[in-house]
């Protein structure tokens, strides 16, 4: 994963093509470059942020802004119960307990689908 701006983008390497493929990932336009270095790759992701800023603004648009971090979650209360729990045996907080398993279960994720 790359970021900026509070961006992020998500990068394949196509080694027939040798060339990097990124995309900005949870974002409600598609906003796709590619480069066949790192260094190229990193500046046409900062180049197709900056200009989707700037073409929002530019039609009075507002660009799709990174996420807040807040998440609302609704679970039955036997696993509201249950994460609970799991939380306190480990020390901490509910909502520390879940944001680190959304963070392992994301990493795994992201992992296996490089």
């Amino acid at each position: 994963m790359m970021e900026y701006k509070g961006y992020h983008a998500a990068i394949k390497y196509d080694p027939d093509g040798e060339a990097f493929h990124g995309i900005v990932v949870g974002a409600r336009d598609v906003i796709m470059f590619e480069a066949t270095s790192v260094e190229d790759l990193k500046k046409e992701f900062r180049f197709s942020i900056d200009d989707y800023i700037a073409s929002c603004e530019e039609k009075g648009e507002r660009p799709d802004e990174p996420f807040s971090g807040d998440i609302s979650l609704s679970v039955s209360p036997d696993l509201h119960r249950a994460a609970a729990v799991a939380a306190s045996a480990q020390g901490k907080s509910l909502n520390d307990w879940i944001a680190e398993t959304v963070e392992i279960a994301a990493s795994d994720t992201m992992i296996t689908n490089q």
